[in-house]
């Protein structure tokens, strides 16, 4: 068994070091230009080269839990794709996302500049009630998102492409539910894959369609958001803020209108970040099984872009 590794910006050492400790026998190396064909690969923004140049591999391992970059690439014509099936980033993500809710919700963000102000003063308590909370994409990451938001009695409602039942979720799916569930929504929570029919999802019209006073969290991707839109949105008072994780361009360009934004809340990309030895482990255990000709979880479908 071959291995190749091809990552941009990650320090390659510790996952071949890793990856032979878990797979010992298998040939792992950095992939250089005209490097012998593999079997297999682990690769995050690969160059098209490396594409062209390994036509015969078998799988490719993702080691982030988006795959919407390297679908935009051509493939090897039998290479299955999988991506990482949690790795330690659910939970990270549902870290990121009840915090953000819960400091909204409580005002969290007021009372920081109340008291680097020197006031001292109190908010009315405000009704979970009356923040029901929609998760877009209730795949691996937004299901546990979902569950968590749930255990702090918010009214949680999900959308999905196709049907999912959830205990304490209020299930919506399909386009013919869109806009239902986004009038059911006053905080919305973006975990959709990104797609061709999913850029641009968060637009003038989603945002209109929010119950007033809405708040939105973005962990997806930036080309989710229509930045601009946003901002009208925030200008009119339909929505009350944000806080996105994620941008078009990253790093976020330093003239960009977010970085002014009083009511925006930025972090550079790191709701959920890939654990390595967690990462490593289930790429182990997905090559070994494929070389038992068994099935692996994870394999997107290209059709769907997820």
């Amino acid at each position: 068994m071959k291995i190749t590794f091809c990552c941009t910006d990650t320090k390659a050492e510790p996952w071949l070091q890793g990856l032979a400790a878990a797979l010992p026998g298998a040939d792992i190396s950095v992939w250089q230009p005209g490097a012998p064909q593999a079997d297999c690969a682990v690769v995050w923004a690969p160059p098209q080269q490396f594409m062209d140049e390994q036509p015969g591999l078998k799988a490719l391992f993702n080691i982030g839990a988006g795959v919407d970059a390297l679908l935009k690439l051509r493939l090897p014509p039998h290479a299955l794709v999988v991506r990482l099936d949690d790795a330690g980033m659910a939970v990270q993500m549902a870290e990121y996302v009840c915090h953000a809710v819960i400091r909204h919700f409580r005002e969290f963000d007021a009372y920081e500049a109340d008291m680097a102000a020197g006031r001292w003063g109190y908010r009315k308590p405000r009704l979970r009630s009356d923040f029901p909370i929609g998760v877009m994409g209730l795949g691996v990451l937004g299901e546990r998102v979902a569950k968590a938001l749930a255990q702090f009695d918010f009214p949680i409602n999900g959308w999905s492409r196709s049907p999912k039942a959830i205990e304490g979720v209020r299930a919506f799916s399909g386009t013919e539910q869109f806009n239902d569930f986004l009038a059911a929504s006053r905080v919305l929570v973006n975990l959709l894959p990104l797609t061709p029919e999913t850029a641009d999802v968060i637009n003038k019209d989603t945002l209109a369609r929010l119950l007033p006073g809405a708040y939105v969290i973005n962990v997806a991707r930036g080309a989710h958001l229509v930045d601009d839109d946003l901002l009208a949105a925030i200008a009119s008072g339909q929505v009350a803020g944000a806080t996105l994780d994620v941008f078009r361009t990253e790093p976020l360009p330093a003239g960009h209108a977010f970085w002014s934004q009083p009511c925006i809340t930025l972090t550079p990309h790191t709701s959920a970040r890939t654990l390595r030895d967690e990462s490593i482990a289930q790429i182990a255990r997905k090559i070994a099984a494929l070389q038992r000709g068994d099935t692996v979880a994870g394999v997107v479908d290209a059709g769907r872009g997820y």
